[in-house]
């Protein structure tokens, strides 16, 4: 009998696109596999429309809201699969992608292994999906991967991955503390329990980019802001735990370096322990200059309006370009 495959899916205020997501997972060709849909307490329809696709197959539930890594959790508690496909309410998968991963895992025949995949950015339309390989995109051990990621801020989307029980098992719950980043910390420990990464380029899924009210945005609350500072001392401590050397101390210096900006100006107590870790590993960080297009704004309108200029001005164009997609989109139906 083939392994079952459980996929698992937290959902909140997902109506737009939770149909879209559940019918890629019901046209996925493996043959053996449960869907699990845990509704957050969303304010709109997503439960709704989720309980359309109920059956056997697909279990659907509901919680008071709780946060992300809190439904995960539930999610995985109600599974029962010998596989796990993590998979966000608005993000799709190519109908290949867990049978391409389950052929390799089969063949591999080793539950250590974490399997990961190919992966694009789109919006609206799955036309205009964006894929751009990285040095995560090849076959590595785990300190390899955290070292990539680290030392030049990569990093893999939620559905690539595939995961056996026994890793799941292993790195435990999702961290309930985090509300930005707990998917970066939490393939951290799955990475950690493995024996090293084999990247499968044939499974193919699709990350919708959320624009600024995603999990994904840092908005600067404190809350985001401190779940960001303890997702970087996790990520430094998991590295080092594997490897504590000159290579790994500067790769955890570049991603401090990557992430402090972030911090100003709103928590300059997170700024100074950013730097007080940057010396503990030999090195030192600080915030970023203002890039050269942005000096006029610092100029007249000083430090603060030029930093938050640099953060806002990108997100407006990828806003005016999301909305154009999206109109696009609609257009075509």
């Amino acid at each position: 009998m083939k392994p079952l495959v459980s996929i698992l899916i937290p959902a909140y205020n997902a109506e737009p696109w939770i149909a879209d997501t559940l019918k890629s997972v019901l046209a996925q060709t493996w043959p053996r596999k449960e869907i699990v849909v845990v509704d957050d307490g969303s304010r709109d329809k997503t439960l709704a429309v989720a309980q359309t696709f109920a059956s056997p197959e697909v279990k659907v539930v509901a919680q008071k809201n709780a946060g992300a890594s809190a439904v995960r959790n539930h999610a995985y508690r109600l599974c029962t699969g010998d596989y796990i496909q993590w998979l966000d309410a608005d993000d799709l998968l190519d109908p290949e992608k867990i049978s391409r991963q389950m052929a390799v895992a089969e063949s591999l025949g080793d539950k250590k292994m974490l399997l990961s995949s190919a992966w694009s950015r789109f919006n609206f339309r799955l036309s205009q999906a964006k894929w751009n390989a990285t040095a995560l995109w090849e076959d590595l051990t785990p300190v390899e991967w955290l070292l990539w990621k680290m030392g030049r801020n990569l990093h893999m989307a939620n559905q690539s991955w595939l995961t056996s029980r026994e890793l799941a098992e292993a790195a435990g719950p999702w961290d309930e503390r985090l509300s930005l980043d707990d998917d970066g910390e939490y393939f951290c420990r799955v990475l950690l329990a493995s024996r090293g990464v084999k990247f499968v380029p044939e499974a193919k899924s699709y990350y919708r980019i959320s624009g600024t009210g995603g999990l994904s945005n840092v908005d600067h609350s404190d809350k985001k802001l401190e779940s960001l500072w303890t997702s970087l001392q996790l990520h430094i401590q998991y590295l080092r735990s594997l490897e504590d050397s000159e290579r790994t101390r500067a790769a955890s210096l570049f991603y401090l370096g990557t992430w402090i900006n972030y911090f100003y100006p709103a928590r300059p107590d997170l700024i100074e322990g950013v730097k007080k870790l940057a010396v503990t590993l030999g090195g030192t960080v600080d915030l970023a200059p203002v890039r050269p297009k942005y000096r006029a704004i610092e100029k007249l309108f000083g430090n603060v309006a030029a930093h938050r200029a640099q953060t806002m001005l990108p997100n407006l164009k990828s806003s005016a370009l999301r909305s154009w997609d999206g109109l696009m989109f609609r257009l075509g139906r």
